[in-house]
């Protein structure tokens, strides 16, 4: 109606070709490159070719999808695709090394992207051609970064950089959801949750113990038989973190009467017995089902048993002394005494 026109990137369907937009100085007769943008598909272009432009023009405008629901039962899912440790759906490219990028050739409809440390061979990431970069040619970045738009995966987090940096977005991304409604949680709740989610390792050299190439262990568990080995002058064994769903997580803990109670029940129970397991009531939940003191505040076991010892020039109180029985003044009047 207004007769307006809009340019959009469409895609090729050889894909063989993937628009750009290049900055070019002139001086004079001579031309510098300056910068190289790759424009995804679907963007809008807002200059035309041999336009003059300045910094903080915008070149193109890349369209978002519809907002969605950010409210409390609109982010509950989320909420629970974080603690469910969930892979999403097309997750976004994350560079594994610090280093340049560097953009390659684009072959079967995947770009090539390389990633050049300081020392060591580049890293190659092949991505869809019409995906929408975040990063640009000669653009410097650190492991960790995305290369590409989308969410990211927990699980590439804590392969790449380490259990610390995936607890750290795990508590961001949940509070973010309470924090738009203004709902404030201490950090100490959610923390919970998260530590129950790293409790387990993954064996990858099993060495001198008793454990198993790929076995799943418990990190205290893993510890102490590593400390018997290395007693005995044996090799350790060598592990790499896990992250487990919280309902995965409650059913690999080691008392099996809190998983029974949980969910499984049957076959929790079954191979308890199949493999005639003890459980050792540690925990908080197992107690309370057995009807025992929970072993927290005062119920702790190393309080069981525990002698308090005075402080040095500590005088305890005296005893107190019976009152004779003359002493004690009679609740009744002396007239009443003599009628």
């Amino acid at each position: 109606l207004t007769g307006r026109r809009q340019r959009v990137i469409i895609e090729d369907r050889e894909k063989k070709l993937h628009p750009h937009i290049e900055i070019i100085q002139k001086k004079g007769e001579k031309e510098k490159r300056l910068r190289d943008f790759v424009i995804p598909e679907g963007a809008q272009l807002t200059v035309e070719d041999g336009q003059e432009v300045y910094a903080g023009l915008v070149l193109a405008k890349v369209s978002r999808e519809a907002y969605k629901t950010r409210d409390i039962t609109g982010g509950l899912p989320r909420v629970a695709e974080l603690f469910e440790a969930r892979r999403p759906k097309d997750p976004a490219t994350i560079s594994e090394v610090d280093g340049t990028v560097r953009f390659g050739d684009i072959k079967r409809g995947k770009r090539e992207i390389y990633v050049h440390p300081e020392e060591g061979e580049p890293q190659l990431y092949e991505v869809p051609a019409g995906k929408h970069l975040r990063v640009h040619e000669g653009d410097r970045v650190r492991a960790g970064d995305r290369l590409t738009e989308g969410p990211v995966n927990p699980h590439d987090i804590l392969r790449i950089k380490g259990p610390r940096a995936v607890q750290e977005y795990l508590l961001n991304e949940v509070q973010e959801v309470y924090r738009l409604q203004g709902v404030k949680i201490n950090d100490k709740h959610i923390g919970v949750i998260v530590r129950q989610m790293l409790q387990k390792v993954k064996t990858v050299d099993p060495g001198d113990t008793e454990f198993l190439e790929g076995e799943h262990v418990d990190k205290l568990t893993f510890r102490e038989i590593n400390e018997r080995a290395v007693k005995k002058d044996g090799k350790p064994a060598t592990s790499e973190p896990l992250l487990l769903g919280i309902t995965k997580a409650s059913l690999t803990t080691q008392s099996f009467i809190s998983a029974a109670s949980f969910q499984e029940t049957t076959r929790v129970l079954t191979d308890a017995a199949i493999r005639g397991a003890r459980d050792d009531l540690l925990g908080l939940k197992e107690n309370i089902i057995i009807g025992h003191l929970i072993p927290a505040g005062t119920g702790i076991y190393r309080y069981h048993d525990i002698e308090i010892e005075p402080p040095e020039g500590f005088q305890p109180p005296p005893p107190p002394t019976e009152p004779t029985p003359g002493a004690v003044p009679s609740p009744f009047p002396e007239e009443v005494e003599a009628d």
